[in-house]
Order: C-alpha cells, then structure tokens, then sequence
C-alpha cells in the first residue's frame, strides 16, 4: 500500500533530507585517495548524529555500517572496510539514509577519487543527468513507468546499461516503503503518482553488462563483468506541478 504523506510528515522528512544534503557538502574533502572506507563512513555518521539524526541503515538486517559505501564496479551495498583503500582514479559512491524523529530520507552520490578518467567521469555526469531528464515526469497525475522508462532510455541511448536487481522505492516512516521503482519499463504504464506521495528515485547504472553478483558477505553487488557502476538518488516528495526534492546540497537547489 502506498502512503501519501501529510504536510507534517513532509516536514520531517525534510529535515532528514537536509541532514543529508549537508553530509554529501562535508564529505567531499575527506573523499581523496589513501582513505579507508570505513573511515568516510565514520565521518558520515558523526555528520548525521551532530545533527540529531540516526544512520537508519546500521544495523538494518546485520548491516554494519552506518552508510553503504561501494567502489568502481561495486554497485551498491558495499560495506564500509579499513581493508578497503580509496586510490587515485576511482569513484566511489556514498548511499545514505537518515532518520529524525521517526522519518527517513534516503540519497546516493557517486563521487571522483582525485583526478578520474573522462569514461568515469562520462559515466557520473550520464546517470545524474538520466535523473534530471527523469524529474520532468515527477508529478501528480503522471504514471510510474514515465520515470522508469525516462531513465533507461536516457542511459542506454548513450552506451549504458541498466541493472534489473535494484531499484528505487517509496519511503517514509521505513526506509523501503511502496512502490518499487525500476530504473527500466514501458512510459504510460504502471502507478499514477498522487500528490504527497514520496520516492527515493534511484538510477543505477552500468558501464558494461547488466548482470551483478552478490558475495559471500550477503551485501556486497558487485558487476559480473568488473566494468565500473554509478548511482545517483533523491528522495522526493510528489506535488500536483512537479516535485519537491528533500535531499539536494544547497547549490543543487540553484
């Protein structure tokens, strides 16, 4: 069942969408190469307590730390390691979900590690665009499969692939709420989006083949074919014109 939320509601969750466009702001100047990953999950955390939040994903089913944090072909999941070194020349994603007095926002950023190649930078720039393009389709009235369809389409008419493991999904009160959102399907189709409704639209994208694998660890989703990965997410709010998004940094807003 999906949940429309009230204004109140909204207004929670604006504030944990805010603790997270302020987290994505500090982190970028721990994001450089000889850094652990459970080290910038560690500044993550601290970021989000200081503010009065909770990293809802820590503890979420065993998950140890307080964001996932997932490196080249790493596609999402990654648990945050001191075995796990930030090199010059990778990107690595930070995927976040906060909650403050009982509400959650969720949001992911894929970030360059030092000086990148123009192919990752390509693939960041393309699967935050594919959101964007996506965001025309973020309103009252609209189908589900609008969004979904916009981000295959965006992505894949550039090279890209999309996995089918992993989407997006409502959220609220819980961290995953309904609807499913894939990042693929047919315009037209699907959920008609309601005014209050709100979404953790999430593009996941892939340099090579679709296919992922999962390790040993239960988590960890890596590319079958080792090639690079992207994500890029915002928890957004439904309205009867367009969208209000809770979890941009400030100059995102501009």
């Amino acid at each position: 069942m999906i949940n429309c939320k009230s204004p109140r509601e909204i207004a929670l969750m604006q504030e944990s969408g805010r603790i997270i466009g302020l987290l994505f702001k500090e982190i970028k100047q721990y994001i450089q190469p000889g850094i652990s990953t459970l080290a910038l999950d560690e500044k993550c955390e601290s970021i989000i307590r200081r503010e009065g939040g909770i990293p809802a994903s820590k503890g979420y089913y065993g998950f140890p730390g307080a964001t996932c944090i997932s490196v080249n072909e790493t596609l999402v999941h990654g648990i945050p390691s001191s075995k796990i070194i930030l090199h010059e020349g990778d990107i690595v994603t930070i995927d976040v979900v906060v909650k403050k007095n009982g509400y959650c926002a969720d949001a992911a950023r894929t970030f360059p590690v030092g000086i990148v190649s123009e192919r990752a930078k390509r693939l960041i720039d393309t699967t935050r665009e594919s959101w964007w393009y996506a965001s025309q389709f973020i309103k009252a009235g609209a189908k589900l499969g609008d969004i979904s369809h916009a981000i295959q389409e965006y992505n894949e008419s550039r090279g890209y692939s999309i996995p089918r493991d992993y989407t997006g999904h409502g959220i609220g009160r819980e961290m995953h709420e309904d609807p499913s959102i894939p990042n693929y399907g047919t315009a037209g189709t699907g959920v008609t989006l309601v005014e209050g409704m709100a979404l953790a639209i999430e593009p996941m994208v892939a340099e090579g083949k679709p296919q992922t694998r999962v390790l040993g660890d239960g988590w960890t989703a890596k590319m079958k074919d080792g090639k690079l990965s992207c994500h890029y997410e915002n928890t957004v709010i439904v309205t009867k014109d367009g969208f209000l998004a809770l979890t941009l940094e400030e100059e995102e807003k501009n």
